[in-house]
Protein backbone atom coordinates (compact mmCIF):
# COMPACT_ATOMS: atom_id res chain seq x y z
CA UNK A 1 0.00 0.00 0.00
CA UNK A 2 1.38 3.36 -0.89
CA UNK A 3 1.30 6.23 1.56
CA UNK A 4 0.97 9.84 0.58
CA UNK A 5 2.80 12.25 2.84
CA UNK A 6 0.76 15.30 3.71
CA UNK A 7 2.54 18.43 4.87
CA UNK A 8 0.41 20.23 7.41
CA UNK A 9 2.95 23.00 7.99
CA UNK A 10 1.63 26.41 7.03
CA UNK A 11 4.32 28.47 5.35
CA UNK A 12 5.31 31.60 7.31
CA UNK A 13 3.84 34.74 5.83
CA UNK A 14 4.49 38.29 6.92
CA UNK A 15 1.39 39.93 8.32
CA UNK A 16 0.42 43.14 6.58
CA UNK A 17 1.23 46.36 8.38
CA UNK A 18 -1.97 47.81 9.76
CA UNK A 19 -2.47 51.52 9.30
CA UNK A 20 -3.88 53.01 12.51
CA UNK A 21 -7.27 54.64 12.22
CA UNK A 22 -7.09 58.44 12.07
CA UNK A 23 -7.82 60.21 15.34
CA UNK A 24 -10.34 62.53 13.72
CA UNK A 25 -12.95 61.35 11.26
CA UNK A 26 -12.89 62.93 7.83
CA UNK A 27 -16.12 64.79 8.50
CA UNK A 28 -14.42 66.77 11.29
CA UNK A 29 -11.94 68.55 9.03
CA UNK A 30 -14.60 69.04 6.35
CA UNK A 31 -17.08 70.61 8.77
CA UNK A 32 -14.48 72.87 10.34
CA UNK A 33 -13.45 74.08 6.87
CA UNK A 34 -17.01 74.67 5.67
CA UNK A 35 -18.77 75.84 8.82
CA UNK A 36 -16.09 76.69 11.41
CA UNK A 37 -17.21 73.97 13.85
CA UNK A 38 -17.64 70.22 14.22
CA UNK A 39 -18.81 67.72 16.82
CA UNK A 40 -17.47 64.19 17.22
CA UNK A 41 -16.97 61.43 19.80
CA UNK A 42 -13.48 60.40 20.96
CA UNK A 43 -14.48 57.85 23.61
CA UNK A 44 -12.74 55.13 21.58
CA UNK A 45 -9.43 57.02 21.84
CA UNK A 46 -9.39 57.76 25.57
CA UNK A 47 -10.08 55.92 28.81
CA UNK A 48 -12.93 58.17 29.87
CA UNK A 49 -13.47 56.38 33.20
CA UNK A 50 -9.82 56.96 34.14
CA UNK A 51 -9.93 60.60 33.06
CA UNK A 52 -12.97 61.09 35.28
CA UNK A 53 -10.99 60.02 38.36
CA UNK A 54 -8.99 63.25 38.06
CA UNK A 55 -12.15 65.23 38.81
CA UNK A 56 -12.03 64.06 42.42
CA UNK A 57 -9.02 66.21 43.32
CA UNK A 58 -9.90 69.39 41.46
CA UNK A 59 -9.44 72.47 43.68
CA UNK A 60 -12.14 75.09 43.91
CA UNK A 61 -11.72 78.09 41.63
CA UNK A 62 -10.74 81.17 43.65
CA UNK A 63 -12.08 83.55 40.99
CA UNK A 64 -15.44 81.96 40.16
CA UNK A 65 -17.91 80.68 42.74
CA UNK A 66 -19.14 77.07 42.41
CA UNK A 67 -16.43 76.14 39.87
CA UNK A 68 -13.52 73.70 40.25
CA UNK A 69 -10.50 73.99 38.01
CA UNK A 70 -6.94 73.05 37.03
CA UNK A 71 -5.05 74.33 34.01
CA UNK A 72 -1.64 74.09 32.38
CA UNK A 73 0.13 75.78 29.53
CA UNK A 74 1.60 73.16 27.20
CA UNK A 75 3.75 73.15 24.10
CA UNK A 76 5.17 70.49 21.81
CA UNK A 77 8.93 70.81 21.44
CA UNK A 78 11.05 70.13 18.36
CA UNK A 79 11.41 66.46 19.34
CA UNK A 80 7.65 65.99 19.46
CA UNK A 81 7.47 65.80 23.26
CA UNK A 82 4.84 67.63 25.28
CA UNK A 83 6.20 70.12 27.80
CA UNK A 84 4.57 72.30 30.42
CA UNK A 85 5.11 75.99 31.00
CA UNK A 86 4.97 76.40 34.80
CA UNK A 87 3.65 79.41 36.69
CA UNK A 88 2.22 81.14 33.61
CA UNK A 89 -1.19 82.63 34.43
CA UNK A 90 -4.33 82.75 32.35
CA UNK A 91 -5.17 86.29 31.23
CA UNK A 92 -8.18 87.52 29.27
CA UNK A 93 -8.72 91.13 28.30
CA UNK A 94 -12.11 92.77 28.64
CA UNK A 95 -12.74 92.41 24.92
CA UNK A 96 -12.94 88.64 25.41
CA UNK A 97 -14.20 88.28 28.96
CA UNK A 98 -16.37 90.91 30.59
CA UNK A 99 -17.06 89.04 33.83
CA UNK A 100 -15.91 91.23 36.74
CA UNK A 101 -14.03 88.44 38.51
CA UNK A 102 -12.01 87.48 35.42
CA UNK A 103 -11.49 90.36 32.99
CA UNK A 104 -8.14 92.17 32.67
CA UNK A 105 -6.46 90.30 35.48
CA UNK A 106 -3.91 87.54 35.86
CA UNK A 107 -5.46 84.30 37.10
CA UNK A 108 -3.32 81.57 38.62
CA UNK A 109 -4.61 78.02 38.94
CA UNK A 110 -3.15 74.74 40.17
CA UNK A 111 -1.55 72.79 37.32
CA UNK A 112 -2.97 69.69 35.74
CA UNK A 113 -1.70 66.67 37.63
CA UNK A 114 1.58 65.22 36.38
CA UNK A 115 0.15 61.70 36.28
CA UNK A 116 -2.65 62.93 34.04
CA UNK A 117 -0.32 64.63 31.57
CA UNK A 118 1.88 61.52 31.47
CA UNK A 119 -0.95 59.28 30.32
CA UNK A 120 -0.43 58.04 26.77
CA UNK A 121 -4.04 58.73 25.80
CA UNK A 122 -3.68 62.30 27.07
CA UNK A 123 -0.48 62.81 25.08
CA UNK A 124 -2.13 61.33 21.99
CA UNK A 125 -5.11 63.64 22.44
CA UNK A 126 -2.97 66.79 22.73
CA UNK A 127 -0.82 65.84 19.73
CA UNK A 128 -3.84 64.93 17.60
CA UNK A 129 -5.54 68.18 18.57
CA UNK A 130 -2.44 70.20 17.64
CA UNK A 131 -2.21 68.36 14.31
CA UNK A 132 -5.89 69.02 13.58
CA UNK A 133 -5.37 72.77 13.86
CA UNK A 134 -1.84 72.94 12.47
CA UNK A 135 -0.29 74.11 15.74
CA UNK A 136 3.45 74.64 15.43
CA UNK A 137 6.14 73.36 17.75
CA UNK A 138 6.75 75.77 20.64
CA UNK A 139 3.31 77.29 20.18
CA UNK A 140 1.48 77.64 23.53
CA UNK A 141 -1.59 75.46 24.13
CA UNK A 142 -3.87 76.10 27.09
CA UNK A 143 -5.52 72.98 28.55
CA UNK A 144 -8.05 73.17 31.37
CA UNK A 145 -10.19 70.79 33.35
CA UNK A 146 -13.06 72.66 34.91
CA UNK A 147 -16.69 72.33 35.82
CA UNK A 148 -19.42 73.09 38.30
CA UNK A 149 -21.14 71.31 41.15
CA UNK A 150 -24.26 72.37 42.95
CA UNK A 151 -27.84 71.80 44.05
CA UNK A 152 -29.61 74.74 42.41
CA UNK A 153 -29.65 76.63 39.11
CA UNK A 154 -26.17 77.84 38.14
CA UNK A 155 -24.62 79.78 35.28
CA UNK A 156 -21.40 77.96 34.29
CA UNK A 157 -20.05 81.16 32.74
CA UNK A 158 -20.71 83.38 35.78
CA UNK A 159 -22.11 86.20 33.65
CA UNK A 160 -19.63 85.96 30.77
CA UNK A 161 -22.45 85.34 28.29
CA UNK A 162 -21.98 84.80 24.56
CA UNK A 163 -18.28 85.19 23.90
CA UNK A 164 -15.03 84.24 22.24
CA UNK A 165 -12.02 83.08 24.25
CA UNK A 166 -9.47 85.24 22.46
CA UNK A 167 -7.93 82.40 20.49
CA UNK A 168 -8.26 81.07 16.96
CA UNK A 169 -8.86 77.42 17.82
CA UNK A 170 -10.94 76.04 20.67
CA UNK A 171 -12.36 72.64 21.60
CA UNK A 172 -14.62 71.55 24.45
CA UNK A 173 -14.71 67.92 25.60
CA UNK A 174 -17.35 66.81 28.11
CA UNK A 175 -15.99 64.49 30.80
CA UNK A 176 -19.16 63.92 32.79
CA UNK A 177 -22.79 64.96 33.26
CA UNK A 178 -24.46 63.83 36.46
CA UNK A 179 -28.06 64.70 37.36
CA UNK A 180 -27.98 67.59 34.89
CA UNK A 181 -30.59 69.56 33.00
CA UNK A 182 -29.15 72.19 30.66
CA UNK A 183 -25.50 72.75 29.87
CA UNK A 184 -26.33 73.13 26.19
CA UNK A 185 -23.65 74.70 24.00
CA UNK A 186 -24.88 77.25 21.48
CA UNK A 187 -22.92 78.70 18.58
CA UNK A 188 -23.72 81.93 16.76
CA UNK A 189 -22.25 84.27 14.19
CA UNK A 190 -22.62 87.29 16.47
CA UNK A 191 -22.13 88.23 20.11
CA UNK A 192 -25.79 89.11 20.52
CA UNK A 193 -26.94 85.66 19.41
CA UNK A 194 -29.27 87.03 16.73
CA UNK A 195 -27.73 84.75 14.10
CA UNK A 196 -27.60 81.29 15.67
CA UNK A 197 -25.71 78.40 14.10
CA UNK A 198 -26.58 75.39 16.26
CA UNK A 199 -27.35 74.06 19.72
CA UNK A 200 -25.45 71.02 20.97
CA UNK A 201 -25.79 69.12 24.23
CA UNK A 202 -22.60 67.11 24.54
CA UNK A 203 -22.51 63.72 26.22
CA UNK A 204 -19.38 62.45 28.03
CA UNK A 205 -16.74 61.61 25.43
CA UNK A 206 -18.12 64.07 22.88
CA UNK A 207 -16.09 67.08 21.78
CA UNK A 208 -16.94 70.21 19.84
CA UNK A 209 -14.30 72.04 17.80
CA UNK A 210 -14.72 75.76 17.15
CA UNK A 211 -12.88 78.41 15.15
CA UNK A 212 -12.95 80.77 18.07
CA UNK A 213 -12.04 83.87 16.05
CA UNK A 214 -14.84 83.24 13.53
CA UNK A 215 -17.88 82.36 15.65
CA UNK A 216 -19.17 82.84 19.19
CA UNK A 217 -20.15 80.28 21.82
CA UNK A 218 -22.18 80.03 24.99
CA UNK A 219 -23.41 77.37 27.41
CA UNK A 220 -26.81 77.47 29.08
CA UNK A 221 -27.49 77.38 32.80
CA UNK A 222 -27.50 74.06 34.63
CA UNK A 223 -29.90 72.71 37.23
CA UNK A 224 -30.45 69.31 38.85
CA UNK A 225 -32.68 66.71 37.24
CA UNK A 226 -33.47 65.42 40.72
CA UNK A 227 -33.67 68.30 43.19
CA UNK A 228 -32.81 66.06 46.12
CA UNK A 229 -29.37 65.24 44.68
CA UNK A 230 -26.39 67.42 43.70
CA UNK A 231 -25.39 67.78 40.06
CA UNK A 232 -22.08 68.24 38.29
CA UNK A 233 -20.76 68.81 34.77
CA UNK A 234 -17.05 68.81 33.99
CA UNK A 235 -15.23 69.54 30.76
CA UNK A 236 -11.82 69.90 29.18
CA UNK A 237 -11.19 73.13 27.30
CA UNK A 238 -8.19 73.28 25.02
CA UNK A 239 -7.26 76.23 22.82
CA UNK A 240 -4.35 77.88 21.07
CA UNK A 241 -3.12 80.68 18.81
CA UNK A 242 -4.23 83.61 20.89
CA UNK A 243 -5.47 86.90 19.48
CA UNK A 244 -5.79 88.60 22.86
CA UNK A 245 -2.88 91.09 23.24
CA UNK A 246 -3.24 90.91 27.03
CA UNK A 247 -2.71 87.15 27.04
CA UNK A 248 0.10 87.26 24.48
CA UNK A 249 1.98 89.83 26.55
CA UNK A 250 1.89 87.46 29.51
CA UNK A 251 2.93 84.51 27.36
CA UNK A 252 5.89 86.40 25.95
CA UNK A 253 7.08 87.21 29.46
CA UNK A 254 6.92 83.60 30.66
CA UNK A 255 7.91 81.91 27.41
CA UNK A 256 10.33 84.12 25.44
CA UNK A 257 10.74 81.48 22.74
CA UNK A 258 7.03 81.00 22.14
CA UNK A 259 5.59 81.27 18.64
CA UNK A 260 2.71 83.73 18.90
CA UNK A 261 0.26 85.21 16.41
CA UNK A 262 1.99 88.57 16.64
CA UNK A 263 5.30 87.14 15.39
Amino acid sequence: MSHTQVNYHTPYTTLPTLTPAPYWNKHVTEEIYKGCWSKTNIASHINLAQWQTYLQNLPQDTYVDTRWKRMSWLYIDDTGEINTLPNCPMAQGGNYNNAETMANRLRYYPALEHSFLQREDVKDFVKAWAELWGINNNEPILMQINGIRGKQLLDPLQGQGIHQDGSQFLSILVLNRKNVIGGTNTLSFDKQGKYPITEVTLAPGEIIHIRDNEIYHHVSSIEPLNNSLPFERFIIIINSRFNDPFQNKVLRKHFPGAKLTED
